[in-house]
Protein backbone atom coordinates (compact mmCIF):
# COMPACT_ATOMS: atom_id res chain seq x y z
CA UNK A 1 0.00 0.00 0.00
CA UNK A 2 1.33 3.63 -1.20
CA UNK A 3 2.25 5.49 1.82
CA UNK A 4 0.23 9.26 2.02
CA UNK A 5 2.70 12.47 2.96
CA UNK A 6 1.26 15.94 3.06
CA UNK A 7 3.42 18.12 1.86
CA UNK A 8 3.04 22.14 2.11
CA UNK A 9 4.92 23.97 -0.45
CA UNK A 10 5.88 27.33 0.64
CA UNK A 11 6.53 29.87 -2.03
CA UNK A 12 5.89 32.76 -4.04
CA UNK A 13 4.21 32.83 -7.41
CA UNK A 14 6.98 35.43 -8.75
CA UNK A 15 9.72 33.15 -7.41
CA UNK A 16 11.79 31.30 -10.09
CA UNK A 17 13.38 28.70 -7.89
CA UNK A 18 10.14 27.79 -6.48
CA UNK A 19 8.89 27.13 -10.34
CA UNK A 20 12.05 24.91 -10.49
CA UNK A 21 10.64 23.51 -7.03
CA UNK A 22 7.57 23.07 -7.91
CA UNK A 23 7.90 20.87 -11.37
CA UNK A 24 10.97 19.26 -9.49
CA UNK A 25 8.88 17.51 -6.89
CA UNK A 26 6.06 16.97 -9.47
CA UNK A 27 8.77 14.71 -11.13
CA UNK A 28 9.95 13.01 -8.27
CA UNK A 29 6.31 12.05 -7.29
CA UNK A 30 5.85 10.91 -10.70
CA UNK A 31 9.40 8.66 -10.34
CA UNK A 32 7.91 7.38 -6.71
CA UNK A 33 3.83 6.67 -7.85
CA UNK A 34 2.93 3.67 -6.07
CA UNK A 35 5.61 4.05 -3.46
CA UNK A 36 3.50 6.83 -2.54
CA UNK A 37 0.78 9.48 -2.67
CA UNK A 38 1.37 13.00 -1.89
CA UNK A 39 -1.37 15.41 -0.25
CA UNK A 40 0.17 18.89 -1.80
CA UNK A 41 -0.76 22.36 -0.13
CA UNK A 42 0.55 25.41 -1.60
CA UNK A 43 1.03 28.09 1.08
CA UNK A 44 1.94 31.36 0.48
CA UNK A 45 5.20 33.34 1.07
CA UNK A 46 5.73 37.19 -0.42
CA UNK A 47 9.14 37.81 -1.26
CA UNK A 48 8.37 41.28 -1.70
CA UNK A 49 5.28 42.21 0.52
CA UNK A 50 6.10 46.05 0.15
CA UNK A 51 6.30 45.80 -3.13
CA UNK A 52 4.02 49.22 -4.92
CA UNK A 53 1.02 48.10 -6.96
CA UNK A 54 2.82 48.88 -10.39
CA UNK A 55 5.95 46.95 -9.90
CA UNK A 56 9.32 47.33 -10.72
CA UNK A 57 11.74 47.00 -13.35
CA UNK A 58 13.06 43.60 -12.25
CA UNK A 59 17.09 44.20 -13.21
CA UNK A 60 17.18 47.05 -11.09
CA UNK A 61 14.88 45.37 -7.99
CA UNK A 62 17.54 42.56 -8.48
CA UNK A 63 20.92 44.70 -8.65
CA UNK A 64 19.63 46.67 -5.86
CA UNK A 65 18.66 43.23 -3.49
CA UNK A 66 21.23 41.41 -4.43
CA UNK A 67 24.12 43.44 -4.98
CA UNK A 68 24.19 41.67 -8.70
CA UNK A 69 25.82 43.44 -11.75
CA UNK A 70 24.51 42.81 -15.35
CA UNK A 71 26.77 39.60 -16.20
CA UNK A 72 25.80 38.02 -12.48
CA UNK A 73 22.07 38.34 -13.30
CA UNK A 74 22.67 37.21 -17.03
CA UNK A 75 24.62 34.20 -15.09
CA UNK A 76 21.92 33.50 -12.75
CA UNK A 77 19.01 33.92 -15.81
CA UNK A 78 20.59 31.68 -17.53
CA UNK A 79 20.96 28.86 -14.71
CA UNK A 80 17.35 29.88 -14.14
CA UNK A 81 16.44 28.69 -17.49
CA UNK A 82 18.40 25.70 -18.38
CA UNK A 83 17.22 24.30 -14.43
CA UNK A 84 13.65 24.75 -15.81
CA UNK A 85 14.19 23.26 -19.10
CA UNK A 86 15.90 20.05 -16.89
CA UNK A 87 11.94 19.68 -15.17
CA UNK A 88 9.73 20.50 -18.11
CA UNK A 89 9.35 24.60 -17.44
CA UNK A 90 9.77 27.40 -19.84
CA UNK A 91 11.32 30.58 -18.57
CA UNK A 92 11.01 32.72 -21.44
CA UNK A 93 14.01 34.88 -21.80
CA UNK A 94 13.19 38.80 -22.06
CA UNK A 95 9.81 38.66 -21.06
CA UNK A 96 10.08 39.75 -17.88
CA UNK A 97 10.33 42.83 -17.33
CA UNK A 98 9.03 43.64 -13.85
CA UNK A 99 8.43 41.91 -10.48
CA UNK A 100 4.51 42.93 -8.86
CA UNK A 101 3.22 42.48 -5.94
CA UNK A 102 1.79 39.02 -5.46
CA UNK A 103 -0.91 39.15 -2.22
CA UNK A 104 -3.99 38.90 -4.45
CA UNK A 105 -2.61 35.73 -6.47
CA UNK A 106 -1.78 34.72 -3.25
CA UNK A 107 -5.65 35.39 -1.96
CA UNK A 108 -6.95 33.70 -5.15
CA UNK A 109 -4.63 30.72 -4.50
CA UNK A 110 -6.25 30.09 -0.85
CA UNK A 111 -9.70 30.43 -2.24
CA UNK A 112 -8.63 27.76 -5.18
CA UNK A 113 -7.72 25.26 -2.57
CA UNK A 114 -10.98 24.38 -1.51
CA UNK A 115 -12.35 24.30 -4.95
CA UNK A 116 -9.83 21.59 -5.68
CA UNK A 117 -8.41 23.83 -8.48
CA UNK A 118 -5.00 25.16 -5.91
CA UNK A 119 -1.97 23.27 -8.27
CA UNK A 120 -3.95 23.72 -11.33
CA UNK A 121 -4.07 27.70 -10.56
CA UNK A 122 -0.52 27.51 -9.06
CA UNK A 123 0.96 26.33 -12.23
CA UNK A 124 -1.37 28.57 -14.55
CA UNK A 125 0.36 31.40 -12.54
CA UNK A 126 3.92 30.59 -12.64
CA UNK A 127 3.21 30.28 -16.83
CA UNK A 128 1.92 33.54 -16.86
CA UNK A 129 4.16 35.18 -15.87
CA UNK A 130 7.30 33.60 -16.06
CA UNK A 131 7.12 32.16 -20.13
CA UNK A 132 4.02 34.92 -20.59
CA UNK A 133 5.24 37.55 -19.21
CA UNK A 134 1.69 38.38 -17.80
CA UNK A 135 0.87 40.91 -14.41
CA UNK A 136 -0.17 38.39 -11.70
CA UNK A 137 -1.15 41.31 -9.78
CA UNK A 138 -3.99 42.10 -12.42
CA UNK A 139 -6.85 41.60 -11.61
CA UNK A 140 -7.73 40.62 -15.39
CA UNK A 141 -5.03 38.52 -15.70
CA UNK A 142 -5.97 36.83 -12.62
CA UNK A 143 -9.34 36.82 -13.51
CA UNK A 144 -8.98 34.94 -16.17
CA UNK A 145 -5.94 32.20 -15.33
CA UNK A 146 -8.95 31.62 -12.62
CA UNK A 147 -10.73 30.69 -15.41
CA UNK A 148 -8.60 28.82 -16.98
CA UNK A 149 -8.27 26.00 -15.10
CA UNK A 150 -11.99 25.50 -14.02
CA UNK A 151 -13.10 28.31 -11.36
CA UNK A 152 -15.51 30.37 -11.36
CA UNK A 153 -14.72 33.81 -13.06
CA UNK A 154 -17.30 36.16 -11.11
CA UNK A 155 -16.64 34.63 -8.00
CA UNK A 156 -12.80 35.24 -8.44
CA UNK A 157 -13.72 38.60 -9.64
CA UNK A 158 -15.66 38.73 -6.54
CA UNK A 159 -12.78 38.03 -4.42
CA UNK A 160 -10.38 40.10 -5.88
CA UNK A 161 -12.86 43.20 -5.27
CA UNK A 162 -12.61 42.73 -1.92
CA UNK A 163 -10.49 41.66 1.29
CA UNK A 164 -11.89 38.25 0.96
CA UNK A 165 -9.41 35.81 2.33
CA UNK A 166 -6.70 38.64 3.45
CA UNK A 167 -6.41 37.08 6.61
CA UNK A 168 -6.22 33.88 6.22
CA UNK A 169 -3.60 34.52 4.05
CA UNK A 170 -1.36 36.66 6.21
CA UNK A 171 -2.28 34.61 9.32
CA UNK A 172 -0.65 31.66 7.16
CA UNK A 173 2.46 33.89 6.27
CA UNK A 174 2.96 35.06 9.61
CA UNK A 175 2.70 31.10 10.85
CA UNK A 176 5.59 29.94 8.18
CA UNK A 177 7.74 33.17 9.08
CA UNK A 178 7.35 32.26 12.89
CA UNK A 179 8.39 28.81 12.17
CA UNK A 180 11.70 29.68 10.55
CA UNK A 181 11.01 29.90 7.03
CA UNK A 182 13.00 33.22 5.20
CA UNK A 183 13.74 31.97 1.80
CA UNK A 184 11.35 30.10 -0.51
CA UNK A 185 10.95 27.29 -1.81
CA UNK A 186 10.36 25.58 1.56
CA UNK A 187 8.51 21.86 1.00
CA UNK A 188 7.85 20.88 4.63
CA UNK A 189 6.72 17.21 4.61
CA UNK A 190 4.36 15.95 7.21
CA UNK A 191 4.69 19.19 9.02
CA UNK A 192 8.08 17.77 10.42
CA UNK A 193 10.61 17.34 7.53
CA UNK A 194 11.77 20.30 5.41
CA UNK A 195 13.86 20.22 2.09
CA UNK A 196 15.22 23.99 0.72
CA UNK A 197 15.29 25.19 -2.35
CA UNK A 198 14.99 24.54 -6.06
CA UNK A 199 16.44 20.58 -5.65
CA UNK A 200 16.82 18.19 -8.45
CA UNK A 201 13.87 15.54 -8.99
CA UNK A 202 16.52 13.00 -7.64
CA UNK A 203 17.33 14.83 -4.48
CA UNK A 204 13.49 14.94 -3.94
CA UNK A 205 12.87 11.14 -4.89
CA UNK A 206 15.27 10.39 -1.92
CA UNK A 207 14.77 12.64 0.46
CA UNK A 208 10.74 11.33 0.09
CA UNK A 209 11.30 7.79 -0.16
CA UNK A 210 13.56 7.97 2.88
CA UNK A 211 10.74 10.15 5.19
CA UNK A 212 8.19 7.91 3.54
CA UNK A 213 10.02 4.71 5.05
CA UNK A 214 9.36 6.41 8.34
CA UNK A 215 5.65 6.85 8.43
Amino acid sequence: MAKALKIDFVSDVSCPWCAVGLYSLAEALRRLDGELSAELHFQPFELNPQMVAEGEDIHEHLAAKYGLDEAQLAQNRAAIRARGAEVGFSFTEGKRSRIYNTFDAHRLLHWAEGEGRQRALKEALFKAYFTDGLDPSDHAVLQQLAEQVGLDGERAAAILASDAYAAEVRSAQAFYQQHGIRSVPAIIINERHLISGGQPPELFERALREIAAQV
